[in-house]
């Protein structure tokens, strides 16, 4: 892993986990991304994908056949697609969404959302899988047009956040407000619910 910091020390059990921290073990994330192959990795984690050198890094890794895990601040998949496309500048953003289309095998964003009781919460979430659909989409750039794919992705485990917030509402466990409030489109939540009553 490489992460800023080091957030869960992971014990060496069946395997064993190299971690790094940026400015302890490393100068930043792009220095150790450019040099973690050298250690013949399997698995390589990135804390998280801050800018145009670090993302760069990353899908040249992924493009090895290295599986690569990234984490960015982002409340659903298509934010984060354009997250790392438009760090680029506009004459790069067409090789970064094909080299996208090729690599990506899914995204997963996470929400934890306030219990209906109030005691604690519970987890939200999207999920993108890159099927040939998707990746077309990547690639044409009509990322805008993903949700509508994720929807009809469901028989194959991919689901929208606002999917996700409507079925945790629907079994009770959050309120109509926070659902409301953690909606990345709250408009079309909103109808999800009135289609659904």
């Amino acid at each position: 892993t490489i992460e800023d910091p080091i957030e869960f020390v992971h014990r060496n059990k069946n395997c064993r986990v190299t971690q790094r921290e940026v400015e302890n073990d490393t100068p930043s994330f792009s220095s150790a991304l450019r040099r973690v192959l050298r250690q013949d990795p399997d698995v390589i984690m990135v804390g998280e994908l801050r800018d145009l050198d670090s993302i760069s890094a990353a899908l040249t890794i992924a493009e090895t056949g290295h599986l690569t895990f990234g984490t960015l601040h982002t409340n659903d998949a298509v934010q984060s697609l354009n997250r790392m496309i438009d760090v680029f500048p506009p004459f790069q953003q067409q090789q970064i969404r094909t080299q996208l289309s090729f690599v990506l095998e899914g995204i997963l964003c996470q929400q934890l959302v306030t219990r209906a009781d109030g005691r604690g919460r519970v987890l939200g979430c999207e999920i993108l899988l890159a099927t040939p659909a998707i990746r077309a989409l990547i690639r044409d750039n009509k990322v805008h047009q993903i949700p509508s794919a994720i929807q009809t992705g469901g028989n194959l485990g991919m689901r929208t956040m606002n999917q996700s917030l409507y079925e945790l509402y629907r079994t009770r466990q959050i309120t109509y407000e926070e659902a409301i409030s953690r909606a990345t489109d709250s408009d079309e939540l909103k109808r999800i619910f009135q289609r659904q009553s």
